[in-house]
Order: structure tokens, then C-alpha cells, then sequence
């Protein structure tokens, strides 16, 4: 029963001591799923162009598109270009529907937001009767970052934003800004294997490798640091479970000769 006992904890201590360098082996990566193509900030306006007339109103978006939350004016993108602008941690999707702002774009006003979006990033609320935004402090210009996820089909420039002006708006671009460099996800995932199999396997104390302090020893694995106490663990568990099965097998050899002294003597009677 002994012995069982002790290989059983020794197998457990075992199992626990490579899950445990498992997890530590996992490498851990950024979430990279979505493609990112362009990243920046700029000021950005708003405006909301339904075909009424009033406010400015210069007719429908330029995309043929219907005025709505989420379209927005760019003064060189291509129309139907896809992302996102984030203002204080908020996060609103936009696709350029139209053109604009015109004039400001000069003053560094690059993007021109739907009321409804300005108004959301903004804490206000759009006013369908004026189409302006009420409750957010009369704020008319905020700056944003954006993030561009797809660039449009049409004319117009796959690059950082540039005044209407310019008519860069009306040209074809066949040579779109290079990507931002992003972590990609690892193809696979490294399974670290028992501290005797591993090689190049080498120990030095964590103040030796400027973590924590305390002196604890880290083994260092494949580049990568692994508590050394797990392993020894192990080896300690695997010793005395060891240990315990000699001590039965002793005791099982005592009883079996004690019976052959008695089986001897019985004969002789």
C-alpha cells in the first residue's frame, strides 16, 4: 500500500510539474486578426448632408450613398474606404461616403464625421431639426486617431490624407501606404518537455538573470525560464516514491523468509 501510495504521488507531482512548464513554454501573442493599413490622427469635423437644404446642406453624399451613421467626408481617400476613429477610448466605425471638408481641409481638418457619430464621440446629441450637435459644449472640431482596415475601390489616395485642393481625390493610386508593422501570431506552440529530455539546458539564479529577488534558481531552457523548483519537485516525488517500493520489496522478502523458517521447522517435527 505504500509503495502504491508513493508511486501514485509521484505520478501526480509529475503530471502537475509538466503541465506547470507547459503553460510557462506558451508563448503569448497580440491579437492580430484585424488588418490594418494605415494608422494616424488628424481634426476631424462634422456634417450631415440629407438633401434638405438646411445647414449647408450640399446635397447627397458624393458615393451615391444615403446620409447615415458612420458615413464620413475625406478630402483625398477613395470612396467606400473602410476603419475607425477613436476619440477618449471610444471607438466609432466609418466608411468615406463623400467628399470634404473642402476649405478646412487646408487648416489640417482632414476627416468630416456624420453628426451622429460626432455626436455619439462626443457626449452630445444630433438635432434633427437644425442637423447640428447639441450638448457637448458647442465642440465643433476634435482631434481623433484613425485606423484604416480596407482602402475603396475608386480614385483617390491610399495614404495619409492630403487638403481637397490638392485633387489628389481625383487620381488613381496603384501604390497604397506600406502597412504599420503588426506581431504576428505563431504558427505553432512550443510543448516544453520533461528537465531531462530538454537540451542546452542551463540554471542560474534569478537574480543572476534580473527577475525577482530571493535567489530562486531558473533553468533556462530554449531561451525560455522555467521555475527549477518544479523539477526538482519531481525528482525529489520520483526519489521517494523509489524509496518507498525498496522498503515494501524488503518487507514482502522478510515475510516470505520468516514463512520459509516456519515451513523448515514444521518438516523437521
Amino acid at each position: 500500500m505504500s509503495a502504491h501510495f508513493g508511486l501514485r504521488s509521484c505520478a501526480v507531482l509529475a503530471a502537475c510539474s509538466f503541465g506547470v512548464l507547459t503553460a510557462v513554454s506558451t508563448p503569448a501573442h497580440a491579437d492580430t486578426d484585424e488588418q490594418i493599413l494605415l494608422k494616424g490622427s488628424t481634426t476631424a469635423s462634422y456634417f450631415w448632408d440629407d438633401a434638405s437644404g438646411r445647414a449647408g446642406d450640399t446635397g447627397l453624399p458624393a458615393s451615391g450613398k444615403p446620409m447615415q451613421k458612420g458615413l464620413a467626408a475625406s478630402p483625398s481617400w477613395p470612396l467606400l474606404t473602410e476603419g475607425y476613429v477613436i476619440y477618449k477610448g471610444k471607438k466609432m466605425p466609418f466608411f468615406v461616403g463623400d467628399r470634404g471638408p473642402g476649405i478646412p481641409s487646408n487648416r489640417g481638418i482632414m476627416l468630416d464625421l456624420d453628426a451622429k457619430t460626432f455626436a455619439e464621440l462626443t457626449g452630445g446629441r444630433f438635432n434633427p431639426s437644425t442637423l447640428y450637435v447639441d450638448g457637448n459644449g458647442g465642440q465643433g472640431h476634435i482631434k481623433v486617431d484613425y485606423v484604416i482596415t480596407k482602402w475603396g475601390p475608386g480614385v483617390g489616395k491610399k495614404n495619409y490624407p492630403v487638403p481637397f485642393s490638392t485633387g489628389a481625390w481625383s487620381r488613381r493610386d496603384n501604390n497604397p501606404a506600406k502597412p504599420p508593422k503588426v506581431e504576428e501570431k505563431p504558427k505553432t506552440t512550443e510543448t516544453a518537455q520533461p528537465a531531462a529530455q530538454r537540451p542546452e539546458t542551463q540554471t542560474q539564479t534569478r537574480d543572476q538573470a534580473g527577475g525577482s529577488a530571493g535567489g530562486a534558481n531558473v533553468q533556462l531552457a530554449a531561451g525560455k525560464a522555467v521555475p527549477a523548483r518544479a523539477a526538482e519537485t519531481e525528482r525529489t516525488s520520483t526519489g521517494t516514491g523509489g524509496a518507498m517500493l525498496w522498503f515494501a520489496l524488503a518487507l514482502a522478502g522478510g515475510a516470505v523468509a520468516a514463512g520459509g523458517g516456519r515451513l523448515r521447522r514444521l518438516i523437521k517435527r
